[in-house]
């Protein structure tokens, strides 16, 4: 949670200067950025909701958890992006039909100010969602990585236009600009990503091969179960919720049954922290279905 209103109040700041300092100075990649960040704000607040949300335990209503609570946030910071790269794109490009406006070095320091301020905030971001497997952080990192190229841009925009103004290229005056449409494209392409990670959890997509074929080696490692009939695992949020079918001897007690229930749960959440809950059914295997070797009996079926 700290970190989610460190970003929230940071960019609150960071938009009062941008804004202030870009309509001063008459830097539109600034003002741009400035109402990038303005967006932002939006988009922190989503997050610092959604993680008191997502933490909040499972309930009557919500036997699951509330860890999809920031997947929605995330699908909203998607779109804040997507609306803050066309509206960076417009602006830039109706200032490159207007007559060049004065660059200031106000403007530039302002512009060093937001890519150092940035660059701290993604790293430790980032850093702290991969600790935490936040979907609500990592979306706020990436958001912090595209406000580190849009300041980069606005340094590189702003720069141009001193450098023109002091040796008399009047075309280097629209590099603030040109800055700002290469920024709009580099949002957008951040936001599309961050949409589609956020869109497939919703639509409850398995997680990647790796992890999973790592469930079915736990899982085959548990003694008496014979085969796996079907393994799925979906992200739910900052968790993940894991259920398999094994075939464990059909002469078993249920007692038995349970023992080999609860040590592959314990199995596989003892090797993987994010794990919330491993829902497991058991199929009833005897010998005579196959005349397969022991270790060929273990037959695998993730997807089915």
């Amino acid at each position: 949670m700290v970190a989610a209103w460190v970003s929230l109040i940071s960019n609150i700041l960071l938009t009062v200067i941008k804004i202030t300092v870009g309509v001063l100075f008459n830097s539109q990649v600034l003002v741009a950025d400035g109402a990038h960040n303005g967006a932002d704000v939006i988009a922190s607040a989503a997050t610092v909701g959604s993680m008191r949300i997502s933490s909040r335990p499972a309930d009557e209503d919500h036997p699951y958890g509330h860890g999809k609570a920031e997947v929605l946030a995330s699908s909203l910071v998607a779109l804040i992006l997507v609306a803050a790269a066309v509206f960076i794109a417009y602006e830039s490009i109706h200032a490159l039909f207007e007559p060049p406006t004065e660059a200031h070095w106000i403007a530039l320091i302002a512009a060093l100010i937001s890519l150092v301020w940035k660059q701290v905030l993604y790293v430790y971001t980032i850093k702290l969602a991969r600790t935490l497997n936040s979907k609500g952080l990592l979306a706020t990192g990436y958001d912090h990585l595209v406000d580190v190229y849009a300041s980069g841009a606005a340094v590189i925009g702003v720069g141009l236009g001193l450098i023109g103004q002091y040796y008399h290229f009047e075309y280097l005056s629209y590099g603030d600009p040109v800055s700002g449409i290469i920024v709009s494209v580099l949002v957008f392409k951040i936001a599309i990503t961050m949409g589609k990670e956020a869109l497939d959890v919703l639509m409850e997509k398995n997680i990647d091969s790796e992890k999973l074929h790592h469930y079915i080696e736990l899982v085959q490692s548990v003694p008496n179960v014979k085969r796996i009939d079907r393994l799925r695992a979906r992200e739910h949020g900052h968790y993940i919720l894991v259920d398999v079918r094994v075939g464990v001897p059909g002469y078993m007690t249920i007692q038995q049954g349970h023992d080999i229930s609860r040590e592959i749960k314990r199995s596989i959440m003892e090797h993987h922290s994010d794990v919330f809950e491993v829902l497991i059914h058991l199929n009833p295997w005897y010998e005579d279905e196959d005349n397969t070797s022991a270790t060929d009996k273990k037959q695998v079926s993730p997807t089915i």
